[in-house]
C-alpha cells in the first residue's frame, strides 16, 4: 500500500465516523484505528479532556475492545460486581463477547463500583466507558 491509499483510508475513517477499518489485498492486511475523543488507546493513556467524574477522584473503566459487553458469567448469575462492591487490579469486571470469544475485562485499579454505565448485552465500543469507580 502506497501512501496515497493510506491517506484515503484515514479520510474514509474520518468522514464516515468510523474507529476503525480494515483492508485486506491478497497477502497485505492494514488496520487504521483512531481513538473517540475520551478514549483509552491500547496501553491506557488517556486521550481528549477528563470527565467530570475524574474530577472528584474517580475514573472510568474503558472497554478493551469492541463486542458485546456482558456483566454477569451467565444469564442466571449475579453480576460481577455491583453498586458499592470494592474491586483490586486484576479483579473479572464483566466480559466481552468478540467473534464468539469470550475476554474477561479486568479492574485496572483498586476502587468502589459507583456506577455501571452499560446494560448487560449490550454492544460497546473500543474505548467507550463501561464502570465508574470510586479510588480508595
Amino acid at each position: 500500500m502506497d501512501e496515497q491509499q493510506l491517506r484515503e483510508l484515514i479520510r474514509l475513517l474520518k468522514e464516515e465516523d468510523l474507529t476503525e477499518i480494515t483492508i485486506c489485498e491478497g497477502d497485505e492486511r492494514i488496520t487504521v484505528r483512531q481513538a473517540l475523543p475520551g478514549a483509552y488507546d491500547a496501553v491506557g493513556d488517556r486521550r481528549g479532556a477528563p470527565s467530570a467524574a475524574e474530577d472528584d477522584g474517580s475514573f472510568t473503566l474503558p472497554a478493551p475492545l469492541v463486542g458485546t459487553f456482558y456483566a454477569r458469567p451467565s444469564p442466571e448469575d449475579e453480576p460481577f460486581v455491583s453498586p458499592g462492591d470494592v474491586v483490586r487490579p486484576g479483579d473479572v469486571v464483566g466480559i466481552i463477547e468478540a467473534m464468539k470469544v469470550m475476554n474477561e475485562v479486568h479492574a485496572e485499579e483498586a476502587g468502589r463500583l459507583r456506577r455501571v454505565l452499560v446494560e448487560d448485552g449490550t454492544p460497546v465500543e473500543y474505548g467507550q466507558g463501561l464502570l465508574i469507580f470510586e479510588r480508595p
